[in-house]
């Protein structure tokens, strides 16, 4: 259990594998899917996944850069954890905790 926490742990890692389960996106596109987080921190949290070999990342040799990230193989098994701690979080009782994003 540790293991995969310290691979899909944090705040945004588990957004981000969220949204490359349903498609294929571009650093932009995630930057705006996702406000709040800074591009250096959307950077790093990439960099971790792909180094985990969690995402993949393809390099399109263009002008500009276009720059593509997808879940690998692997990735894709994490599916249905992520799914049931989705779920999970949708069915917690509120508490009057604060539990924010």
């Amino acid at each position: 259990m540790v293991k995969t926490l310290n691979i899909i742990g944090g705040k945004w890692k588990p957004v981000i594998l969220h949204m490359l389960a349903s498609q294929t996106l571009r650093f932009g596109e995630m930057r705006r899917l996702i406000p709040p987080i800074s591009q250096k921190m959307l950077t790093q949290q990439l960099r971790e996944l792909e180094s985990d070999g969690i995402i993949n990342r393809k390099v399109y040799a263009e002008v500009p850069p276009k720059v593509e990230y997808s879940l690998s193989t692997l990735g894709k098994t994490l599916i249905p954890a992520l799914e049931a701690l989705y779920a999970w979080g949708d069915n917690y009782p509120d508490t009057g905790g604060d539990l924010k994003l």
